[in-house]
Parts: structure tokens; C-alpha cells; sequence
């Protein structure tokens, strides 16, 4: 299916990096989570993605244009760099479509601009570009394409740490619970959808806020409960924690390295 990314918010709450590039591509370890998103959805074989820019799109556009296939794979250089072998697995040969959808649209609107890109797709898959996750696609896909829904979303645990409070009307505390035990889910901002949601929105409307009111009152909108890894980048605080994991080698999001890991795990337990 084809993979529609969101990649022209400012990042405001994020200036430190945002303010000399775009969000989707500041870097975790080597690579942006841009590349980690496309990534994790090349895992799992969707490689035709279709990225709807707006801040700095020419850095975007500048990296897909000029990053060669040996700069996230390992490589034998020879002929002071003339001949590159690549070791290992083969790179994909993904498909990019690069759209300028403008710089102060909302993601609506970006999604709008993108539908000549997926109208003839039986579904397709959005994201915010700015979270990771080690949910299981096929398991979402399967779900959704027997539900007969028109749109679903990944709804995650809110990444709080509060004390939730269940106060009666006089004052009386009934119960303290932590968040991860309460029954608050969020919008994850990992989308599927079938072309009619295009029916479903109007000009200048947020996604998940018109269009999605309007397909839950014609019971056309679904949710997949995540309990596993979820983790966006929202904060220089986000960026710093996910960035911790990487320089760890703990990447649940990635299917490669958490198979690495299980294998190596196994090995020492039967050593």
C-alpha cells in the first residue's frame, strides 16, 4: 500500500533543531526519524510513500535527492570511492513522491492535497511522521480490511506520568489510579484509510476532528488498542529519550535490530 507522510509542521515545540530544519528530519543516531518511519513500514513491505512537505522542503527534497544507498548500509570503498560495494542485505528501491503541499496548511489539508496520489488505492496508510512504534502492521491492515470501516487509527496509552484522581461531586476522593491503568487512549497518528474519506472532509478542516466526527456518526471509524512501544517526538525532552535508546541498540521499532537482539539472546541462554 502507499504510505502517505506528513512532513511540513514548523516543530515549535521542538525550536532547538525546527528552527534550521524540518522535524521529520532531525536525526536519531544516524539517520532522521523520517527514515526510521519509511523504515519501519518497508519492514513490513509498503514501499511506495508519498510525502506531503511544507517547512523547509528543500531539505527534505535535498536529502532523498542526493543520500546514496551506502549511507545507511555497510560498504567496501575502493578507487577512493569510485566503487562502493554494499555488504548485506540489499537496499529497497523505494518509491518517492515528493509534494509541496505548503507551509501553514494543517494536516487536513495536506492529506486533501496528496488524493490524486491514492484515489484509485484500495486502502492506504497515513502517519504524522514523528512517531515510533513496534505495533504489528499486518495484524492492524488485516483488522481494518474486515472491519469494512473507511478510516482507523492507532489508539496508544497517553504518555503521562499524573496520578489520575475519580472525584465524586462532594469532594470525596473515590480512587487514585496511574495512567497506565486507566482507560485514557490517544491518537497514536499512525492512520489507515480507503479513498472515501475524501468524501468525508471539507476545505481547511483538521482530519481528526470534522472528518473524523463525521465518519464516527456513520460508524465508519475504527480504533486498534496498542499496548507495546509507542513513543512520538514532541519535545526536546522526546527527542533526547529516543535518542538514548538508539545509542543503546534499543530500537523496538525496528524489526531488523529487536531480531538481532532475540537471536543474540538465545544464543547466550544456550551457551
Amino acid at each position: 500500500m502507499k504510505v502517505v507522510l506528513f512532513c511540513g509542521g514548523r516543530g515549535t515545540r521542538i525550536r532547538d533543531y525546527s528552527d534550521s530544519i524540518p522535524k521529520p528530519m532531525i536525526p536519531l543516531g544516524h539517520q532522521p526519524i523520517l527514515r526510521h518511519v519509511m523504515q519501519w513500514y518497508s519492514d513490513y513491505g509498503h514501499d511506495e510513500f508519498v510525502l506531503c512537505l511544507g517547512y523547509k522542503a528543500n531539505v527534505i527534497k535535498d536529502f532523498f535527492l542526493n543520500t546514496r544507498p551506502q549511507t545507511f548500509s555497510d560498504c567496501v570503498v575502493t578507487q577512493g570511492g569510485q566503487d562502493v560495494k554494499l555488504l548485506g542485505d540489499q537496499v529497497k528501491d523505494w518509491s518517492i513522491t515528493l509534494l509541496d503541499t505548503g507551509v501553514w496548511r494543517n494536516i487536513g489539508e495536506r492529506l486533501w492535497a496528496a488524493r490524486d496520489q491514492v484515489k484509485n488505492e484500495n486502502m492506504f496508510l497515513a502517519n504524522y511522521s514523528d512517531g515510533l512504534t513496534n505495533v504489528d502492521l499486518d495484524d492492524v491492515v488485516a483488522k481494518f480490511e474486515a472491519s469494512g470501516k473507511i478510516g482507523c487509527f492507532l489508539a496508544v496509552r497517553a504518555p503521562l506520568t499524573y496520578h489520575l484522581a475519580d472525584i465524586a461531586e462532594d469532594g470525596r476522593v473515590r480512587e487514585f489510579r496511574t495512567t497506565d491503568t486507566s482507560e485514557i487512549w490517544i491518537n497514536g497518528g499512525y492512520f489507515l484509510f480507503r479513498p472515501q474519506i475524501f468524501d468525508y472532509m471539507r476545505d481547511g478542516e483538521e482530519l481528526v476532528l470534522e472528518p473524523f466526527r463525521r465518519l464516527i456518526d456513520d460508524n465508519m471509524l475504527m480504533a486498534y488498542k496498542h499496548d507495546g512501544f509507542w513513543r512520538s517526538m514532541d519535545t526536546l525532552r522526546d527527542w533526547q529519550s529516543l535518542e538514548d535508546m538508539v545509542e543503546r541498540g534499543d530500537m523496538p521499532w525496528n524489526r531488523k535490530v529487536t531480531a538481532e537482539k532475540t537471536r543474540r539472546g538465545l544464543v547466550m541462554a544456550g551457551s
